[in-house]
């Protein structure tokens, strides 16, 4: 499947851009499921000014989107309509020790750099991103956590830009966080961001990050094509204890299967579809208000068309 060339529609759209333009760029590549559609057009900008001034010259009625690292993502069959941005590691990928025991990191740092980075600046409460296989602007969005620490606990402001072109400074509070939630505008595409950590022997936040590594190496399907957990943890109870109560574990759909070693994860199993993927989450939501009377929620991010054999209704059309 292929969108219309968007720079032949908008043919100045690319003019006195310095980043990269390419009309149907196949999403498969960049998820970690290995699996959805093309962007119509992919954008990675040069660095913020060049954002900017592509937002301002791109006309209103095309949607755009930022994608990360893909890890929490799945991308449906038929692809995503408009911009898919994706910032690059050469303009929005440094980490900066500010003093005063912060550090500025681009969006497009992976979470398990910035634990680095602040484990040789001796700075602990960063050791959770270690086990987080995602992007800052990702973990920003989302607040990301693990091992009973959040990115809201760490992030003191922000810079994004918006629909229009516009820059934006947002603190901590401007972001309403809450459990895998922020409260900021679905139009803001993150660029940096400053966190603040508290002094710490390196050799001691390296023994956090070495334990958290374990944990998951030993607790999760690391090696395996995955999304990360599928669904957000229900108030007083884990998601995958409730999957398991629904006899999920190891459910297959077409390619896709719920972890065997753990079952709030989703694996391509080799040749899944988005479709095969959504399905067997959807079943696995809908098996599990039968049978436990909890919703699930989905934690992984869906977007994008569905593809020829159709939409999937959440909890397959159950109310």
């Amino acid at each position: 499947m292929s969108f219309p060339d968007l720079l032949e529609e908008v043919p100045d759209l690319s003019d006195g851009i310095r980043g990269k333009l390419t009309p149907n760029q196949p999403l498969s590549a960049v998820t970690w499921f290995r699996t959805g559609g093309p962007a119509q057009l992919m954008f990675q900008p040069a660095d913020e000014d060049d954002l900017a001034v592509f937002l301002k010259k791109l006309p209103k009625d095309i949607p755009v989107l930022s994608v990360g690292l893909g890890s929490n993502l799945l991308i449906r069959d038929g692809g995503l309509k408009g911009v898919v941005v994706r910032l690059s590691a050469k303009g929005f990928g440094q980490i900066e020790e500010l003093g005063n025991n912060r550090l500025r990191a681009g969006a497009a740092v992976p979470d398990k750099r910035l634990a680095e980075a602040a484990a040789k600046a001796g700075l602990g409460g960063f050791a959770f991103y270690t086990g987080i296989p995602g992007g800052l602007g990702g973990a920003l969005r989302m607040n990301a956590g693990a091992h009973g620490t959040e990115t809201r606990d760490r992030m003191i402001e922000l810079t994004a830009i918006d629909r229009d072109g516009n820059r934006h400074v947002l603190t901590n509070s401007d972001m309403e966080y809450r459990y895998r939630h922020s409260g900021a505008s679905s139009d803001l595409i993150f660029t940096t961001a400053v966190f603040e950590g508290v002094p710490q022997d390196e050799m001691t936040i390296r023994e956090e990050m070495a334990a958290v590594v374990e944990h998951r190496e030993n607790a999760q399907p690391i090696r395996e094509k995955t999304g990360g957990s599928t669904f957000k943890n229900p108030d007083g109870n884990s998601a995958w204890k409730v999957v398991d109560a629904a006899g999920c574990r190891g459910l297959m759909v077409g390619g896709a299967q719920m972890s065997e070693m753990h079952c709030n994860f989703m694996i391509n199993t080799g040749g899944a579809t988005g479709h095969d993927l959504e399905l067997l989450g959807e079943t696995v939501r809908a098996k599990a208000l039968e049978v436990t009377g909890i919703r699930l929620e989905w934690e992984i991010k869906r977007l994008g068309e569905f593809g020829p054999k159709g939409a999937i209704e959440p909890f397959l059309g159950q109310a």
